[in-house]
């Protein structure tokens, strides 16, 4: 690559940065999206050209399409978090961060005491979630366990990997393509909290499920 494509490419992207600060900010995640698609878009489309006119025409209508896609995403993480926050109940979490949704269920409603049954309450929120995902099924979903660090840090992962396993089956059940699905088991390794109080314990004892647009 030259250096006039690479002098050109990030230009492209701090003209897109810089427009940013130039109007409100009405929908920080549809616009946050649109940026960083348009300043992609741009970047790629001044790499893809032979000539600089082509480049500077490659890099317009890149950044056209990146931001479409951008914005479309991230209208699309807006409207199904209210939905679910609508839908669900007061003791699921739920985060978007503009690349994705993060849903967090405590495991002290999701299971009994070393148990990998989801209990009754929390498959109902489990079937709520899935509708949603069937709604939007251009995204993938990361099925996330984890645990304090009481006992044996072996048993912790395996119990963390099974939990995620059964949320997972949950959802399949409930409709959501098995393909979209993957289940993880992080043990006590990602800690939200402390564990040196009972209610860092308990923070910590959770499953997280992501939901990534494709």
């Amino acid at each position: 690559m030259t250096l006039t494509k690479i002098s050109l490419g990030l230009a492209a992207v701090a003209f897109v940065a810089a427009c940013d600060g130039t109007r409100p900010n009405n929908n920080q995640n549809a616009e946050q999206g649109a940026l960083i698609g348009a300043g992609v878009g741009a970047l790629a489309g001044v790499i893809s050209g032979d000539s600089v006119d082509e480049r500077r025409r490659n890099a317009v209508l890149g950044a056209a399409i990146g931001a479409a896609g951008g914005a479309a995403i991230g209208n699309q993480l807006d409207r199904q978090e209210e939905e679910l926050r609508r839908s669900l109940g007061g003791n699921v979490g739920i985060v978007n961060n503009g690349n994705n949704l993060v849903v967090t269920l405590p495991q002290d409603i999701l299971f009994a005491t070393n148990s990998t049954s989801v209990s009754g309450s929390a498959q109902a929120d489990l079937r709520t979630l899935a509708a949603s995902m069937n709604q939007y099924p251009n995204t993938t979903v990361n099925v996330i366990g984890h645990t304090d660090n009481v006992g044996d840090a072996s048993f912790n992962f395996d119990l963390s990997q099974r939990r995620a396993q059964a949320v997972s089956s949950v959802l399949i059940n409930a409709g959501v393509n098995p393909s979209r699905i993957r289940s993880v088991g992080r043990g006590e390794d990602a800690p939200v909290a402390t564990n040196l109080t009972a209610d860092g314990r308990q923070q910590n004892r959770r499953v997280e499920i992501v939901i990534t647009p494709n």
